[in-house]
């Protein structure tokens, strides 16, 4: 079992900045890539940011300039600095793993935090 800690939500103006973490630890042989998807209110839930093991780093075209993903692989944490922070971007963000324990696939998600942007 994989366990994520996320943190780094909560509230800022627009035009803001906020970073998040996502903490795995559990039973983890290697992490394959790390990620950053988002639930905004009434819609489904979307791809923000994604980052493999050697750093190819794929984004939505909506945060593209304006956030970035970074891992650290002996921490086995992922960040997701945002900048430039816009009401739409308020949603429910969440870390995903994907992972490998022995040759067993593993697709884990955080618990979640809530971010929001508004004045």
């Amino acid at each position: 079992q994989v366990q994520l800690v996320e943190s780094g939500g909560g509230l800022v103006q627009p035009g803001g900045s906020l970073r998040l973490s996502c903490a795995a630890s559990g039973s983890i042989s290697s992490i394959l890539a790390m990620g950053w998807y988002r639930r905004a209110p009434g819609k489904e839930r979307e791809l923000v940011a994604v980052i493999t093991t050697r750093g190819d780093t794929n984004y939505a075209d909506s945060v593209k300039g304006r956030f970035t993903i970074s891992r650290d692989n002996a921490k086995k944490t992922v960040y997701l600095q945002m900048n430039s922070l816009k009401p739409e971007d308020t949603a429910v963000y969440y870390c995903n793993v994907q992972s490998l324990y022995g040759l067993a696939p593993i697709d884990s998600w955080g618990q979640g935090t809530q971010v929001t942007v508004s004045s």
